[in-house]
């Protein structure tokens, strides 16, 4: 289920970073014999609430990773961070993959392994508690955190949602 109010950003417009979650060596047998290929998963963030991930296949590995990230750049999201965390705890999942993801005290610093920890890096996120469930396969895992970051909302946006004032989403 797909959050629909998701903020989609233009890469044009900011300066991105990429990081490389993982390659895969993929084989093709054909009576030639063996044949190579690979396949990228690249996220790219400005560590200001901009992320975006992509999937890149071909021969050479450095064109693998050139195709994700111009994957990437197509497929960014805006993140609400507050205080260098996010606004509220969020449960997500993808496939056979399940991330919780849960604020946390400045210091903390940023508690998430693998594929989890690439994309909330590449966010700007400082201080988060996180666990991954079920299938670690990088590509699911990366999906599901991206599940998760596209649901979170903050004050402002629940206020007009609702239409109210911000002080009445905090005092209920």
């Amino acid at each position: 289920m797909a959050n629909t109010n998701v903020k989609r950003v233009k890469s044009s417009e900011i300066e991105l970073k990429d990081r490389l979650v993982a390659v895969q060596r993929v084989t093709k047998v054909t009576k030639g014999g063996r044949h190579f290929s690979f396949s990228a998963i690249v996220v790219v963030g400005n560590e200001n609430g901009v992320v975006g991930y992509g999937l890149g296949k071909a021969n050479e590995v450095t064109d693998a990773i050139s195709k994700g990230i111009d994957d990437a750049k197509k497929n960014l999201i805006k993140v609400p961070i507050i205080n260098g965390t996010i606004p509220h705890q969020q449960v997500a999942k993808f496939s056979s993959s399940m991330v919780f993801m849960k604020p946390a005290a400045h210091g903390t610093g940023v508690i998430a392994g693998g594929a989890m920890r690439a994309v909330l890096e590449s966010v700007g996120v400082k201080d988060v508690l996180c666990k991954s469930k079920g299938s670690s396969n990088p590509q699911n895992v990366v999906k599901a955190t991206f599940e998760a970051l596209s649901m979170l909302r903050d004050a402002r946006t629940v206020a007009q949602e609702r239409g109210l004032k911000l002080d009445k989403v905090y005092n209920g």
